[in-house]
């Protein structure tokens, strides 16, 4: 029954390990997140974790790759940060285009504005459960980041009327005075975060 934990060998027999969630406790006791599990070479099926932890190491293999996490957490934030920038350039450049009166060219724009918007947001909340951080008590100027992501909802629920009524001298307003605001905030969002997974 091999054990092998971020490519070194566990004696796991000798500290009482008989099943993969017994192996997956002891990981999980010195703080690390497991980012890959192969059982006899393979990927288990996740929607049978129960069966999946109960499973004997006897006559099997286990290999885990764990991560730290606080260090994944920092990589996720930096991911993010370079994901708003590219947006930022995007919402610009939408921008650029309806002033221009270049509805279509600017929604091309905005649909990765939307994506990377989205995926912000969903990389923040996650980030901040993996290490049980309260978004109530991380401040961003005078507001909580809950209720950044309230007024971001806001925002992104305002930009959708618009595009849905053809608006676009609203559309262009919102993209170039409000969602600049916004950009700053998320920015200056990641970097309390940052501050808070690095103290």
């Amino acid at each position: 029954m091999p054990v092998t934990v971020d490519f070194e060998p566990v004696a796991a027999e000798e500290l009482g390990l008989r099943t993969v969630g017994h192996v997956l406790s002891h990981v999980q006791r010195e703080n690390r997140l497991v980012v890959n599990l192969l059982l006899d070479g393979l990927p288990p099926d996740l929607t049978r974790l129960g069966h999946l932890r109960a499973s004997p190491l006897e006559g099997h293999t286990l290999f885990i790759e764990t991560a730290e996490p606080r260090e994944m957490a920092l990589e996720a934030i930096d991911e993010v940060a370079a994901q708003l920038r590219e947006a930022d350039r995007l919402r610009t450049e939408a921008v650029d285009c309806l002033h221009r009166n270049q509805p279509g060219p600017a929604m091309e724009k905005l649909s990765g504005c939307f994506s990377t918007w989205n995926n912000a947001q969903e990389s923040v909340c996650k980030t901040a459960q993996l290490l049980r951080i309260d978004l109530d008590r991380v401040r961003v100027g005078d507001r909580s980041l809950t209720q950044l992501l309230t007024h971001f909802g806001d925002q992104l629920r305002e930009i959708k009327g618009a595009l849905e009524g053809r608006d676009f001298v609203t559309l262009a307003d919102i993209l170039a005075y409000e969602a600049t605001q916004t950009s700053t905030h998320w920015q200056n969002a990641l970097g309390a975060i940052r501050r808070i997974i690095e103290s």
